[in-house]
């Protein structure tokens, strides 16, 4: 079985974990949730799952296994990553 290379597995589960939360915050922003959703999409495409969850998930899984911290180069960044597409610049 082919496996995703673990920088990017690192990359897409922190995009979807920073509109996750930008998301909560603001529900009803369809631009943002939008956004959150092609994370999830792209998530589940990588880690070949049908739900973003259930990708988030297998993605902590893999990279606790090859000796990373899911969320070692997002700590202390707060909000969505550089690739907004918000208008409103959220």
């Amino acid at each position: 079985m082919l496996l995703p290379a673990k920088a990017e597995v690192a990359r897409q589960l922190r995009r979807y974990r920073a509109w996750e939360r930008v998301m909560l915050a603001s529900p009803a922003d369809l631009t943002v949730r939008a956004t959150f959703e092609d994370s999830g999409y792209t998530l589940c495409v990588l880690m070949g799952k049908r739900c973003a969850r259930e990708a988030a998930d297998a993605a902590e899984r893999y990279l606790r296994e090859q000796g990373e911290r899911p969320y070692a180069a997002g700590v202390g960044r707060r909000g969505p990553p550089s690739e907004r597409r918000s208008p409103a610049g959220l």
